[in-house]
């Protein structure tokens, strides 16, 4: 597999974002979609399609049942926008509200997502924290991390109330791991998206590169490296928060707003994160990755998460 691929319509490269609904209203984000719209840009916006706690101090942002938020959800659905999940809500909860959080999801959607996340709060977390990694490198994140997220996530384990891991590998076609600095995200995972037989129920993972504040993202997609995405023909699935600092109290972000304005103008190829998983799935095949890929791939994001922080 190489990171170099041929994209459709004789584009260069290809870039999309995956949202992360973590705070997200339709006073904070709906101008950040209206900009993206506008430029070409079509990407993968994740929600929360239910919620059973009323207690609005811990709300982390809108979900599926505010009527409004739903109704701008289908639209961006309607304009060619992929809705993604990011659990079922922003709170912990057992497997029977998960299974009937992801029937909503697709009588609201008319499919089941095809993308997704885990949501840090949330115990139903699938392989996450210290699960992400394996041997001594999940000995050294739960070090590293001080021990808080130690036996924190069980969506994955059968005898917890919090396992849905049957379901995910059932409905969900494709699932967020590493986030890597660089902006070309598939030449630091060249062969996603991947399957990995120690963790049965995910299908496909998929990597991504940092964006989760406006800072964060405006670094990644800098001029030289949209110059060096694209002269490397690469992929950037960027992993962002749209929420976090992108509108300004109603005005965009400038030095977001003249970054994407001239990625625009170059010959990208602009879809959401499924479409883009779909197609190197096509190209590149089923990918069971092997020890050795697993090992530099933990090693890699491990790294980073000690250096500079990664989600």
């Amino acid at each position: 597999m190489n990171s170099q691929i041929s994209w459709p319509e004789g584009k260069r490269f290809a870039f999309t974002v995956f949202d992360d609904t973590d705070d997200s209203t339709l006073s904070n984000t709906r101008s950040v979609y209206s900009f993206l719209h506008d430029r070409g840009f079509r990407t993968t916006k994740s929600c929360w399609p239910t919620s059973t706690v009323a207690d609005e101090r811990a709300h982390m942002g809108q979900t599926c049942d505010d009527a409004d938020y739903l109704r701008w959800l289908l639209e961006l659905q309607s304009k060619g926008f992929e809705i993604g999940w990011h659990g079922s809500s922003w709170h912990s909860v057992g497997r029977e509200h998960v299974f009937s959080a992801m029937d909503r999801f697709a009588d609201l959607f008319k499919q089941y997502p095809r993308t997704a996340t885990n949501h840090t709060r949330n115990a139903e977390g699938m392989y996450w924290a210290g699960y992400r990694l394996t041997g001594w490198r999940r000995i050294a994140y739960t070090l590293l991390t001080g021990f808080r997220n130690l036996g924190k996530y069980e969506g994955h384990i059968e005898s917890s109330d919090y396992f849905w891991g049957d379901l995910c590998k059932e409905k969900v076609k494709y699932y967020r791991n590493f986030v890597f600095q660089d902006i070309n995200t598939l030449k630091a995972c060249p062969f996603m998206p991947y399957h990995d037989p120690v963790e049965p129920y995910v299908n496909h993972w998929f990597a991504s590169s940092n964006g989760g504040n406006v800072r964060d993202y405006s670094k990644c997609i800098a001029e030289r490296n949209q110059d060096r995405l694209e002269e490397e023909g690469g992929a950037c699935i960027m992993y962002a928060h749209f929420a976090r600092g992108f509108d300004e109290g109603g005005k965009l972000n400038e030095q977001f707003e003249t970054l994407m304005d001239r990625l625009a103008k170059k010959s990208g190829w602009f879809v959401p994160v499924g479409t883009l998983l779909d197609y190197l799935l096509e190209k590149n095949g089923h990918h069971d990755i092997t020890n050795v890929q697993r090992r530099r791939l933990e090693r890699k994001w491990l790294l980073q998460k000690l250096l500079v922080g990664t989600i």
